[in-house]
């Protein structure tokens, strides 16, 4: 994603985004957030909080998983509540994505039509 998006833009779809990557697999917080960085730019300081978060809301659990190079792995896995969200989620997303590109498909008007006609 480019970087001028602005940061609350993308900060507004990250649960969305979270909730779609572990619909596809379970992951831990530092696998999630480089998906994320690659994907549309978040860094890993964004993602702690929200899993916290999404955690205390009941959109995930947790399990640990033994890891041989070091401590267990926390990882996040979706419940039956964040896969309604995602469901729910998408859906808003796809009807103000739509309405955006409406906008943004509308032609431009020119300097005449932005200022009256002129008549001489």
């Amino acid at each position: 994603m480019p970087e001028h998006i602005d940061t609350q833009l993308k900060k507004g779809v990250l649960t969305l985004c979270v909730l779609a990557l572990l619909n596809r697999r379970d992951g831990y917080a530092y696998d999630i957030a480089a998906d994320l960085s690659k994907a549309i730019g978040m860094g890993e300081g964004t993602i702690y909080p929200l899993m916290r978060r999404m955690q205390t809301d009941g959109l995930v659990e947790t399990y640990l998983v033994e890891s041989a190079a070091g401590p267990s792995r926390k990882y996040y896995r979706l419940t039956a509540a964040g896969r309604r969200a995602l469901e729910a989620q998408t859906a808003e997303w796809r009807t103000f994505a739509d309405a955006v590109e409406a906008v943004l498909a509308e032609p431009v008007p020119g300097p005449a039509e932005t200022q009256g006609e002129l008549t001489t």
